[in-house]
């Protein structure tokens, strides 16, 4: 399982990392890592082909398990995926941005 610590995703995020938000609309409405894509965990095998092959896909939920799960489907389909760990609640409580609202920035 590939996971990947907030501290190491903050410096992927700053340059530009793919990102991957699995909770559903109302939990990323409610704040997200700025740039993160929703697609929730249940939608996630019918968008793979909007995912990109060549690069990391950091995958983030609530707390780190959905994530989780999404990250091993995504790996075992061919693509390299990282969970993040803590996912946004700790991202939050890190202190770092968070975006309200339904639309990805």
């Amino acid at each position: 399982m590939n996971e990947i610590d907030l501290e190491s995703f903050a410096a992927e995020h700053a340059a530009g990392a793919f990102v991957v938000d699995v909770r559903e609309s109302w939990e990323y409405a409610a704040g997200h890592v700025p740039g993160a894509r929703l697609i929730p965990l249940t939608q996630l095998p019918s968008a793979l082909a909007e995912l990109p092959r060549t690069e990391p896909v950091y995958v983030i939920c609530a707390s780190g398990n959905r994530s989780k799960a999404a990250a091993g489907f995504l790996n075992a389909a061919g693509l390299q995926a990282f969970s993040v760990s803590d996912g946004t609640g700790g991202w939050a409580r890190a202190g770092r941005p968070v975006v309200v609202g339904a639309r990805e920035r």
